[in-house]
């Protein structure tokens, strides 16, 4: 499983999770969860506008983690409502949104992804 820019990374199992973590740490690369479930309608109408923004964004990794499918992942994070997207730099949660809310979502994205060398330190 390589490294694909602009789409949307399924993530299967425990293992795959922490690869792709641990892939993303150290760099300042933004990853955006997206933790979803099959049988969720907002899931479903969010979905195909979380794989249009990783089109559109390809320096930013984009995950979907069925919550079912990998449970032991939507524990640890405690995730009680689908979707819920978590955002990670080097391995950390920075932020979450909770919703089908495409524009909180992009927003969230935005704000994010840009490089930590643009943020004045003064």
């Amino acid at each position: 499983m390589a490294s694909e820019e602009g789409i949307v990374i399924g993530v299967h199992n425990p293992d795959q999770w922490k690869e792709q973590l641990e892939k993303h740490k150290g760099s300042q690369k933004l990853v955006v969860v997206d933790f979803t479930a099959s049988w969720c309608g907002p899931c479903r109408v969010i979905a195909p506008i979380l794989a249009d923004f990783a089109k559109k964004m390809p320096r930013v990794a984009f995950l979907k983690v069925d919550i079912d499918e990998v449970e032991s992942v939507a524990q640890e994070y405690s995730i009680e409502a689908m979707p819920t997207f978590l955002f990670f730099k080097n391995g950390e949660v920075i932020d979450k949104v909770v919703g089908a809310k495409k524009d909180d979502l992009h927003a969230c994205i935005v704000k994010h992804a840009a490089p930590a060398a643009t943020v004045s330190s003064a």
